[in-house]
């Protein structure tokens, strides 16, 4: 059984910077495509990013463009995503996801696309 789990999450004033980590246990995530979603109160669950299982590969919604990173390593089964210059707008409960058996690049933005769920971790911006 795969298993994901945030950490990183926090309260942190705008302009501030968080590093979300998600680890990886279960059957290895190696070859699968991992994204971050979030979710705002009230509000859909939206992309974030995505990382291809090389790494060689990202995508970031243009709403974070310019201020958020993702990586991962394979070694540890972790995948990060680095966010700096946070904005109020930022604030939702950031999820990981791996994207299912068979999953494409091209539906990596898809939640329905993804079939394994981390808990969740809180960022909030303060203004």
């Amino acid at each position: 059984q795969v298993q994901l789990v945030e950490s990183g999450g926090g309260l942190v004033q705008a302009g501030g910077s968080l590093r979300l980590s998600c680890a990886a246990s279960g059957p290895t995530n190696r070859a699968y495509t991992m994204a971050w979603f979030r979710q705002a109160p009230g509000k859909e669950r939206n992309f974030v990013a995505a990382i291809t299982w090389s790494g060689g590969t990202t995508d970031l919604a243009d709403s974070v463009k310019g201020r958020f990173t993702v990586s991962r390593d394979n070694a540890k089964s972790t995948v990060f995503l680095q966010m700096n210059s946070l904005k109020p707008e930022d604030t939702a409960v950031y999820y990981c996801a791996r994207q299912r058996n068979g999953g494409s690049w091209s539906s990596a933005r898809k939640s329905d696309d993804y079939d394994y769920w981390g808990q969740g971790t809180q960022v909030t911006v303060a203004s």
